[in-house]
């Protein structure tokens, strides 16, 4: 008896220690990737965002982190907070790129987030979503973020990116969206945009300095949402419209286009959205903008479009006078009467 009890003794002393151990026997991450994610945190100063990052604590459990749930390899690093003077400072931190099964890079609502875009991120070759967003990112958009094919989604908004975009962003083959907007971007949109995979990625380069005619090329894509809005594109936008097209949203406000409205075809279907005010567009509003069923935004204002808004449709159902105005030879309902 006495050789009985000291032996359930042990083995209950022992699992006391092990329940009380810091040392995680059922840890599933990866060893090498929990070195990596360390080192980030490092390189990013040891923010408070990353507290949670424990060395003793299971890195699949982590604040900012998701594992694979067969492999346990690291496939998310979203970091992003809501608390403007988050500590979270410094730049992109290079060993990002030694995350081989990256599939989802998130860098968010960091307004201390400095430097370039880093070369290393062109290894994630299984990278699906990069989202570099309201941070002071500066330099260029590189060119090497076309090797990463399998993108569908790259989001570089609200930084503070200078120079051209990079032709070379056209050979991304699954690209779905691209959101480019609200950075110092500078230079034409690239000739090879009209060379996506088609239907083409939603292109967003609003709030920019872009400047030249917008290609023609474009019309060879069809995405379901274009905003070219704020830049200082020159010339003919008619290229952007097709009555078979499925565009949704369409905004090529405040620049310096000059076009004929009256020939130019709208999806008919499809369009939600169109906004083309302050612009040097010319012309009569064409009577098949009162045959789209499903227009919600509407603004043509600050334009030198002529001649009465076509009657009995839903224009003035829906839009009032600040949709049409500061057109001084554009009359009929909702401006004032044309002069017989």
């Amino acid at each position: 008896m006495r050789t009985v009890f000291n032996g359930a003794a042990i083995a209950l002393t022992f699992l006391s220690l092990l329940l009380l151990s810091p040392v995680t026997f059922s840890e599933k991450c990866n060893p090498q990737d929990k070195k990596v994610l360390l080192r980030i945190k490092q390189e990013l100063n040891n923010p408070y965002l990353l507290a949670s990052w424990d060395p003793e604590t299971d890195c699949c459990d982590w604040y900012c982190v998701e594992c694979d749930i067969k492999s346990h390899r690291i496939t998310a690093l979203i970091m992003q907070s809501s608390v403007p003077d988050t500590n979270l400072s410094g730049h992109i931190p290079p060993s990002v790129g030694d995350l081989p099964y990256l599939q989802n890079l998130e860098f968010h609502k960091l307004p201390r987030l400095t430097g370039p875009i880093q070369p290393t991120i062109a290894k994630l070759k299984n990278l699906k979503y990069l989202f570099i967003e309201y941070t002071n990112v500066s330099g260029s958009i590189p060119s090497f973020l076309s090797q990463l094919t399998n993108l569908q989604l790259l989001h570089l908004s609200t930084n503070n990116l200078t120079g051209s975009i990079p032709s070379s962003l056209s050979q991304l083959p699954n690209l779905e969206s691209l959101h480019l907007d609200r950075n110092k971007l500078t230079g034409p949109i690239p000739e090879s945009f009209g060379s996506f995979k088609k239907p083409g990625p939603d292109i967003i380069l609003s709030h920019n300095q872009l400047s030249g005619p917008i290609p023609a090329s474009l019309g060879q894509i069809d995405p379901e949402r274009i905003d070219l809005s704020r830049n200082k594109l020159e010339g003919d936008a008619s290229v952007l419209f097709g009555s078979l097209k499925r565009t949704q949203i369409l905004d090529v406000s405040r620049n310096l286009l000059s076009f004929d409205l009256s020939k130019v075809d709208f999806p008919k279907q499809s369009l939600i959205w169109l906004d083309l005010n302050h612009n040097n567009i010319y012309g009569k509003i064409p009577v098949a903008l009162t045959k789209v069923e499903n227009l919600q935004q509407f603004n043509v204002s600050y334009n030198r479009l002529s001649g009465q808004i076509p009657q009995g449709g839903e224009l003035q159902k829906r839009f009032d006078v600040y949709a049409f105005f500061q057109n001084k030879a554009l009359c009929g309902s909702p401006l004032p009467p044309c002069k017989k």
